[in-house]
């Protein structure tokens, strides 16, 4: 079970200095203001964190940088001072790992932050820097004008003199092409793995548009670390990344929205969702004949074996908050999560939404986290705990094989199981009572006899046992409901 945090919002220490002009910490969030999180309150927290059944931290970017979120690396060998620096990232793999937990890192390798010292040097030196061939450059500086770094807002991005990511002057572009670009980047992610780092999620690896650099990428980290856990930031269906030689998984948001659709239904926040880049493409209010389709359609595309371990995001720092996207609904967060921990997949829980945090788009979505349990949604976190803990419990969730045993109206019910367990899960997200048929033995196996009883989960509706017969049972579903049964 992964979690994600935001190092400048999550937890802040009084163990790592901070200079002035800090944000308060519940003040709303600027694109550029720092609000003080450090890693070392990272430690602070990591008992509440296993607690909720936590056992791998994302962490977003925590290179030095002059950006909050730090994808605006200016040195990739340095842990930003304002989040401890080294010392306070070796004091947090040793505590993470001590507790069984493993520490994951974003590794920014498509650009850089103005300040990288080799680009900096290009800015200083012109044209007769040696690192001009680390980036993409026009003929600006060959006609003996500079670089034009810091534009005024209304300049283009064919104005820059050097390509840069979205056209966004801050953030030029690495010549990945070049060897010693490549060497370069190779060796940041060899160090933070002798460093004692357990993976890296990479950030837009498909900006690299070269197969051989994620390939040796790979090698490099597996030199070093056989176990490394790699992880790309692909928001599609693209099962040629994971072939064995580049990533493990991928960031798997066409599951995500596909829940997201589901759970919420007509409580989806549409105008908000219109305003996002990706999903105003692909969240619509979605029944459960089209949610067993969909759920389908996205394990068929993958190798099994890499479904089992795919990243499983319902929000994160790049979409509007899961609570949000429901307009607020908790029923729906709760719906969502416990999707989320029963599909195949590694779930992934973006700071917060355990307590119901809110936020739109970006940088709302990335708030200081209430301590404060008198800020919390009651109950919401209980029902997380639960449900992370129950899928470290069973087997059949975590590897156990995957069929619906019916979808019908607003509702739908899919089985886990394994050669003895069979767990099934039910849900109603809709406002009037559905009943679902469910039949067992389809997938040629024996049909099933016996009962289901139900797994008591906080905050979801008790559902009553069912009663199985020749593989068959009727189950009515009351509005807005969902739950676990255990096959007996």
């Amino acid at each position: 079970m992964f979690y994600q945090v935001f190092p400048d919002r999550f937890a802040p220490s009084d163990r790592v200095h901070k200079p002035g002009n800090l944000a308060p910490w519940d003040s709303p969030p600027t694109a550029h203001g720092f609000k003080g999180g450090d890693l070392l309150g990272v430690v602070d927290r990591l008992d509440y964190l296993v607690d909720l059944g936590i056992n791998v931290l994302y962490l977003n970017p925590i290179f030095s940088s002059a950006a909050n979120h730090r994808y605006h690396t200016y040195d990739y060998f340095t842990v930003d001072p304002l989040l401890g620096g080294n010392e306070a990232l070796r004091e947090l793999l040793d505590a993470a790992h001590g507790r069984g937990m493993r520490v994951i890192l974003d590794g920014v390798f498509n650009h850089t932050g103005r300040g990288f010292w080799p680009f900096h040097h290009l800015l200083e030196a012109g044209a007769a820097s040696p690192y001009r061939n680390w980036f993409h450059l026009d003929e600006r500086l060959d006609a003996g004008r500079p670089l034009f770094a810091y534009p005024p807002p209304e300049t283009l991005a064919t104005e820059l003199g050097y390509n840069a990511w979205w056209g966004l002057p801050a953030l030029p572009k690495l010549n990945t092409d070049d060897p010693d670009v490549r060497e370069y980047l190779f060796n940041v992610a060899q160090h933070w793995l002798r460093f004692g780092i357990d993976g890296w999620r990479l950030d837009v690896p498909a900006e690299i548009d070269d197969e051989a650099f994620w390939q040796e990428f790979r090698a490099r980290c597996r030199a070093i670390r056989p176990d490394a856990y790699l992880v790309g930031e692909i928001w599609g269906v693209a099962p040629d990344w994971l072939r064995g030689d580049r990533f493990d998984a991928l960031m798997n948001y066409p599951l995500g929205e596909a829940i997201l659709g589901f759970a919420g239904g007509s409580r989806l926040d549409m105008a908000l969702i219109a305003e996002h880049h990706e999903y105003q493409l692909n969240v619509r209010p979605t029944d459960g004949p089209g949610f067993a389709w969909r759920v389908m359609e996205l394990a068929a595309a993958y190798d099994p074996d890499i479904v089992a371990i795919q990243f499983n995001v319902i929000g994160s720092h790049d979409t509007p908050r899961l609570r949000t996207v429901f307009g607020g609904d908790v029923s729906s967060t709760r719906f969502a999560t416990l999707l989320q921990a029963t599909l195949p997949g590694a779930p992934c829980i973006y700071y917060g939404d355990e307590v119901g945090m809110t936020g739109g788009l970006d940088p709302d979505n990335r708030r200081g986290f209430p301590w404060d349990p008198a800020r919390w949604e009651p109950g919401l976190r209980d029902t997380f705990r639960a449900l992370l803990h129950l899928r470290t419990a069973e087997g059949a969730l975590r590897h156990g094989s995957l069929r619906f045993v019916a979808a019908a109206g607003p509702a739908a019910a899919f089985e886990r199981r394994t050669d003895r367990d069979r767990l099934v899960i039910v849900i109603n997200p809709g406002d009037a009572t559905a009943r679902l048929e469910l039949e067992f033995g389809g997938d040629g196996g024996e049909p099933f006899d016996g009962h289901l009883e139900p797994i008591d989960v906080p905050g979801l509706d008790a559902i009553a046992p069912v009663r199985v017969a020749s593989g068959r049972a009727a189950i009515d579903l009351r509005p807005r409901s969902g739950g676990i049964l255990r096959a007996e």
